[in-house]
């Protein structure tokens, strides 16, 4: 099960007008450490950032999942609620799970989550779907995995 470290990136942005300005903007890597999480963010953005640049936090998520969608330009946090039911006391026990969904819309974001739901047996409820500043997400590639 991959562990996501939500990793913040700063650095001098050149904005379309030509202006520059200091960014921080957070990025999904999967690491097994902190200190794994933040080597893969400086390896994924030095291609990317002309000038300096710092990690200016890393930290765990409690992201359990995540549904990609190479033609989504975002990400949506789908919070549900897995339902499940004490069979001693009867009584219904939610357990909340975070999935991460990519999309282009709110409307994209509902449908890939389903999609990925299919097949599944267990009772869940959707409880919330809001849009993340998540600027993009870097899995673990086969493979490259040092040993």
């Amino acid at each position: 099960m991959p562990l996501w470290f939500e990793c913040k990136v700063r650095y001098d942005k050149m904005a379309e007008n030509g202006s520059v300005k200091k960014v921080n903007e957070p990025y999904l890597v999967d690491a097994l450490t902190f200190t794994e999480a933040e080597a893969r963010i400086i390896e994924k953005m030095t291609p990317f950032i002309s000038g300096e640049f710092s990690i200016s936090a890393v930290k765990k998520t409690k992201i359990s999942e995540i549904f990609f969608d190479d033609r989504g330009d975002r990400y949506y946090m789908v919070k549900v609620n897995f339902i499940t039911l004490d069979e001693k006391t009867g009584v219904e026990k939610r357990s909340a799970s975070f999935i991460l969904a990519q999309a282009s819309d709110f409307a994209g974001a509902l449908a890939r989550f389903e999609e990925g739901m299919q097949g599944t047996m267990a009772d869940y409820e959707i409880a919330s779907i809001t849009e993340t500043p998540l600027m993009d997400v870097y899995p673990l590639e086969l493979g490259t995995a040092k040993a």
